[in-house]
């Protein structure tokens, strides 16, 4: 684990060296970002939330039991709950750029 205070030290030295021969009582605050999507794997409903149609949706789920990524009960539920109650029923379409924006890169 990397230690904060050595870390701010190495990126920003002459800041370190200003603030610590100033006031004894001088706090110093250090945001963390942790990027949400480090690690993250796509499962079948991100890609299929990418689709703009059913036909892709299902071409998308096919293609995903073919590679193995999903087993042929997971595909045979995909296709019905996609049949019976459509598209939308995975939630909202997912745009490109869609991780970018929600981790807050763009």
């Amino acid at each position: 684990m990397v230690d904060i205070e050595d870390e701010f030290k190495r990126r920003y030295p002459n800041l370190w060296r200003e603030m610590k021969q100033n006031k004894p009582n001088t706090m110093l605050r250090v945001a963390v970002e942790v990027d949400k999507f480090r690690g993250y794997v796509p499962d079948a409903i991100d890609y299929i939330r990418r689709c703009d149609t059913p036909e892709q949706a299902e071409e998308t789920i096919k293609y995903l039991l073919e590679k193995g990524e999903i087993s042929t009960d997971r595909a045979e539920r995909l296709l019905e709950q996609l049949k019976r109650l459509g598209l939308k029923s995975f939630g909202a379409k997912k745009e490109d750029g869609f991780y970018l924006k929600e981790s807050g890169l763009v």
